[in-house]
């Protein structure tokens, strides 16, 4: 198949976001925004998703993350809607169950086309870092409505605030990988419409 590559640019009086994606790479990666748990983060999905993922972004972080935070995940789903194109040959499914130590989260999903998510994740601490992690479900949303895709995101254990933050971005990673596979015999898109 050919590279699956996309880059986004984004520019508001809140934030400036330069995002460079390629799904099926090897995991390279390099992120450079304000939120250094978000870099961490970041890392961690190019990693486990085995995409390769170029983030350079500054943002208003003097107020807060949250713009930075929700326009980086704009971006992301933005860049895996053009990378994916007309979805030809793809598994479209995806799901992981990650443990990170007593943290155990669940993450399905759908390539549909259809932007949806549910999101069941209680994070203990307010901050981690200098992101609010209540804009981890601020970023995901951001994902699912640019991407058109479902997620259902579960933590379904995990007292620690970073394990379970970890736990969730790392099984995203997972989720992800399993539905962009290219899948041998399919032709088009994997559905009984002929299109995603």
């Amino acid at each position: 198949m050919d590279v699956r590559s996309s880059k986004i640019v984004r520019q508001t009086a809140e934030t400036q976001i330069s995002l460079s994606f390629t799904v099926g790479g090897s995991g390279k990666h390099q992120i450079e925004t304000p939120v250094p748990f978000l870099n961490h983060m970041l890392t961690l999905f190019a990693v486990h998703s085995r995409c390769d993922l170029i983030v350079n972004a500054t943002g208003d972080t003097q107020v807060d993350d949250h713009h930075t935070v929700e326009d980086i995940g704009i971006c992301l789903g933005q860049a895996i809607k053009e990378a994916l194109g007309e979805k030809k040959g793809i598994n479209r499914y995806g799901q992981a169950l990650i443990p990170m130590d007593e943290a155990l989260a669940r993450v399905v999903m759908d390539l549909s086309g259809r932007s949806f998510m549910q999101y069941a994740v209680e994070i203990p601490s307010p901050q981690l870092g200098n992101l609010s992690t209540e804009n981890v479900k601020e970023f995901f949303q951001a994902v699912a409505n640019q991407a058109g895709m479902t997620i259902h995101i579960d933590l379904l254990r995990g007292d620690n605030s970073h394990h379970i933050v970890e736990a969730v971005f790392k099984a995203f990673a997972r989720a992800f990988k399993e539905a962009v596979t290219v899948i041998a015999g399919v032709e088009g898109a994997w559905s009984s419409k002929g299109q995603l």
